[in-house]
């Protein structure tokens, strides 16, 4: 399926099935969010090529489509927004007649993979990922927030791929990938490393805390 979208350059890399809080300030992108809300169409978050110059922004060819999930509009013009992560895309063509940018694009899609081998790579991932958050939120004091882990492969690659700590270049790679199976393998890859790292913050911060004197006493 080939059409035309708004795309939005960002220094970030959005996923299918995950959300982006965005405020909109440049008037250039109110004209485009403007008209994405009134139509009712999406638009395509694109990560920025590094050496890209202001408004002359050149983006990574693969994106994510999004649309709009919720719009306050801020009295000066100005708009806060939670964009939500669709359909991944590639740039066949771009252009600018209008003042932001556009581009004609293509559907981005996983090729087909044995279901059953996809499930057991999902199944250590998501073991690996949840470890992860766990650790993660005790060392944010956050213990009580709970994530429901998507079932699907894919999807689960994507998520995990959105709050991995990895920079943006690695994000984009795993967006790039056509395979589930070569997605969550990296994953994990990158967990095994990142689960011992966190289990020894968190017990470095335990033991700080436990070392700590009694402030209450010494008052």
């Amino acid at each position: 399926m080939v059409l035309e979208i708004p795309l939005f350059p960002l220094n970030v890399v959005l996923f299918p099935g995950a959300e982006l809080p965005l405020h909109i300030f440049e008037p250039r992108y109110r004209q485009m969010i403007n008209e994405c809300y009134e139509q009712e169409k999406p638009f395509g978050i694109v990560l920025v090529q590094p050496e890209s110059e202001l408004f002359q922004e050149e983006p990574h060819i693969v994106g994510t489509m999004a649309e709009i999930e919720a719009l306050d509009r801020l009295e000066d013009g100005r708009m806060n927004l939670i964009a939500k992560g669709t359909q991944r895309f590639r740039i066949l063509s771009q252009h600018r007649e209008k003042p932001y940018l556009s581009g004609i694009v293509e559907l981005y899609e996983d090729i087909a993979e044995p279901k059953q081998l996809l499930i057991e790579h999902a199944n250590h991932a998501r073991n690996l990922f949840d470890s992860y958050l766990q650790i993660l939120l005790e060392v944010v004091g956050k213990e009580h927030i709970e994530f429901n882990l998507p079932i699907d492969p894919e999807e689960l690659s994507h998520f995990i791929a959105y709050f991995l700590d990895v920079q943006d270049e690695e994000k984009q790679r795993f967006l790039e990938l056509t395979s589930t199976q070569q997605r969550l393998q990296e994953e994990v890859n990158v967990l095994r490393k990142e689960v011992p790292f966190m289990r020894e913050i968190l017990t470095m911060s335990n033991r700080f805390d436990a070392e700590a004197p009694d402030r209450s006493i010494l008052n």
